[in-house]
C-alpha cells in the first residue's frame, strides 16, 4: 500500500531518506559519539526496571545501539533500518525494513528500542501501533527523538540567509515533534504506563563546516517533501554560517532529546482505580479534619 502523492501525512520523502542513509553507512562512525551519548541516556531507562529481556529489536540504531544491548546481556538482537547497508553495520542480525510497515509477527520481541530514527517517519501514530503489536505482553518500548528546538540556531540562520538571498524561505531543517504530544501518542497506540520526558544534549562545533559535515555523515540531510527543488544559492551556507551564534566554546548545535517509554499491556501491570472504589476517606489518609465547602478553615488567605 502506498499513500497518494497529495496525502498531507507524507511530510518526508522516504526514498530520499533511504538513499541518504545508504550513503551515510560509510561515514556514520564520524558521528558515533553523539549517537552513543543519546543511546546511553535512552538505555539508562533499563536500569529502572527489574524486567529481564531476551529478544530485542533496535530500529535505526546506526551501528551503535545493537552492541550496547548485547553488552547488557540481551542474547537476541535484531537491527532494522530503512537502509540495508546501515542495518548491516550493526554487526548482527540485520533486516532492511520500513518503520511504517514492520515485517514482524505479533509478540516477536520483549524490547524495542528506537534511537534518533522515528523523526523521519510520516505516520508516527501508525508506526507506534505496529511497534506495540510487535511486542509481547509486558514488553518495553524505548525511543529517543530530536524534539522541537533541535538545530534551532541553524534553522534561524538558514532562514535569515535565504530571505536575504531569495526574498523568502523554504524548509531546510526537518520539523520535530513537541514533548507534550508524545505521551498522548503512546496512549493512543495502546501502550500502558506511557511516559515522555526531555533533556538537552549539549553539542559544540569548532566550525560551522564541521556541523554541516556531521549532518551529511549521519544521513540527516533535508528530506522534507516541500523542500525547494532548486539548487541552493552558492552563498547560502557561507551566509548562514556567518549568522550562527558562537562563544568561547565554539558553535552550539542544540539537540533536544525527547524520550518515550511505554509498555505492552499485561494483566500484572498496575492500573488506575475505578472511580468511586476508594475505601478510605482522603481526610483520614491525610490526617486532617474534613470540612464542608465554604466552611472557614481558620487560616488566612493563601499567598
Amino acid at each position: 500500500m502506498t499513500l497518494p502523492e497529495h496525502d498531507p501525512m507524507r511530510v518526508f520523502d522516504r526514498r530520499l531518506v533511504r538513499l541518504r542513509r545508504d550513503r551515510a553507512a560509510a561515514t556514520v562512525t564520524r558521528v558515533a559519539p553523539v549517537l552513543e551519548a543519546a543511546a546511553e541516556r535512552l538505555l539508562d531507562r533499563l536500569d529502572d526496571t527489574t524486567r529481564r529481556f531476551s529478544r530485542a529489536l533496535e530500529i535505526g540504531g546506526r551501528g551503535v545501539v545493537a552492541p550496547l544491548l548485547r553488552a547488557r546481556g540481551i542474547p537476541f538482537v535484531v537491527s532494522l533500518d530503512l537502509s540495508a547497508r546501515m542495518a548491516a553495520g550493526a554487526g548482527g542480525l540485520a533486516v532492511a525494513g520500513d518503520e511504517e510497515w514492520l515485517p514482524f509477527a505479533a509478540g516477536s520481541f520483549d524490547l524495542v528500542v528506537a534511537n534518533l530514527s522515528l523523526h523521519w517517519v510520516n505516520d508516527l501514530p501508525g508506526a507506534l501501533v505496529q511497534i506495540r503489536r510487535a511486542l509481547s505482553p509486558d514488553g518495553l518500548f524505548l525511543a529517543a527523538l530530536p524534539g522541537l528546538g533541535t538545530l534551532q540556531e541553524l534553522r534561524e540562520a538558514l532562514a535569515e540567509a535565504e530571505t536575504e538571498l531569495r526574498g523568502g524561505i523554504s524548509p531546510r531543517v526537518s520539523p520535530f515533534p513537541e514533548l507534550r504530544d508524545l505521551a498522548g501518542l503512546l496512549q493512543r497506540a495502546g501502550f500502558a504506563l506511557p511516559v515522555a520526558d526531555g533533556e538537552a544534549l549539549p553539542i559544540r562545533y569548532r566550525t560551522p563546516l564541521a556541523l554541516f559535515e556531521d549532518l551529511r555523515a549521519a544521513g540527516e540531510g533535508n528530506a522534507v517533501r516541500a523542500r525547494d527543488p532548486r539548487t541552493p544559492p552558492r552563498a547560502l551556507l557561507p551566509s548562514a554560517a556567518s549568522r550562527l551564534p558562537v562563544d568561547a566554546e565554539g558553535f552550539p548545535a542544540s539537540l533536544r532529546l525527547l524520550v518515550m517509554t511505554g509498555w505492552s499491556p499485561h494483566e500484572s501491570q498496575s492500573k488506575p482505580a475505578r472511580p468511586g472504589s476508594a475505601t478510605v476517606r482522603l481526610a483520614d489518609a491525610l490526617g486532617v479534619e474534613e470540612r464542608a465547602a465554604g466552611e472557614p478553615t481558620g487560616r488566612g488567605p493563601a499567598r
